[in-house]
């Protein structure tokens, strides 16, 4: 792995996978994303991982439409870089999941690196009640769904996207992927620096547990050898125990209300504010400092926040 001076702390505010009934701070209007992502910047994250969701109910949405909410503000009052989904929501085409960043030809986009069975019906099972009727629906549905990442639609997705400049956040979540990145770094459909960032606790890809990230490290390590960056997500409880340990190996973390709606132990977070000024707490606490903006984009090669199309 490439080696930084700093870490470069990722928060992805509000996601795909929640939904309004689990979390009332779950932010979904585009004046709430918009108002998570700036705090999140002020508490020290240097990038922004952003999703978009309906106005009246929290339906996750992929129209730039609903990105244009939010994205001209967050530009306007701080300076974080934005990565803007691919992933979308589940369920999505991928002309749908596509729409927002070739709009919007943002400085990162998220590339998923392949295709997954995405289990997320478990937490049907702990709601009685739901607040909108798409909710339980949406999550029951992932029993028997596949999250579709084939070699096409990864290539269609990183030519149409890197003709704008754009760069990537390549999550991968499980060892195969890193092979999937292997494969398009090889054909020369990529370029170094890598930003790698693996998925960690998602049912149908490789468990958080400490041996598996390990694992990925050793593995990207003989696939990039120092032509990536490393970063890590755990989902759920696992998400600073996971992000500590490849701190602390020399990588690169990703918290937010996407990943995991808690702070501690049965405490819901009141924002993504709180969850990264926590993990730059244990940062600083472990004599690790976050990266700039400005930091991150020089160590990932980006075009700049002038060169957008928000």
């Amino acid at each position: 792995m490439r080696r930084a001076r700093k870490v470069i702390v990722t928060c992805a505010v509000t996601g795909s996978i929640h939904t309004p009934t689990m979390s009332d701070h779950l932010p979904i209007t585009g004046d709430e994303i918009a108002a998570e992502a700036v705090a999140a910047a002020e508490a020290g994250a240097a990038v922004l991982h952003l999703h978009a969701r309906e106005e009246k109910d929290g339906k996750p949405t992929q129209k730039p439409e609903a990105f244009q909410r939010f994205l001209p503000r967050i530009k306007q009052q701080c300076d974080a870089v934005v990565n803007v989904t691919t992933g979308g929501g589940l369920g999505m085409t991928l002309d749908e999941r596509l729409a927002a960043a070739k709009w919007a030809k943002p400085e990162v986009a998220s590339m998923n690196m392949g295709s997954l069975n995405f289990g997320i019906f478990g937490a049907a099972e702990k709601i009685a009640s739901f607040k909108y009727d798409w909710e339980k629906p949406y999550l029951e549905m992932t029993r028997d769904f596949i999250l579709s990442n084939t070699f096409a639609q990864i290539e269609r997705g990183l030519k149409e996207l890197g003709a704008n400049g754009t760069r990537f956040e390549f999550e991968c979540y499980d060892i195969g992927h890193l092979y999937n990145l292997a494969h398009f770094l090889d054909r020369g459909l990529v370029e170094p620096p890598l930003f790698v960032q693996g998925v960690l606790g998602i049912l149908g890809g490789i468990a958080a547990e400490p041996e598996n990230l390990l694992h990925m490290r050793a593995t990207a390590d003989r696939l990039f050898g120092e032509q990536y960056y490393f970063s890590v997500l755990g989902a759920g409880r696992h998400q600073m125990p996971i992000a500590t340990m490849n701190a602390v190996m020399g990588g690169h973390v990703r918290v937010g209300m996407e990943d995991s709606l808690y702070i501690g132990r049965g405490k819901l977070a009141a924002s993504n504010a709180e969850q990264v000024a926590k993990i730059v707490r244990i940062l600083t606490e472990l004599s690790l400092e976050p990266a700039t903006p400005a930091e991150a984009r020089e160590m990932l090669k980006l075009k700049g926040g002038d060169n957008v199309g928000f």
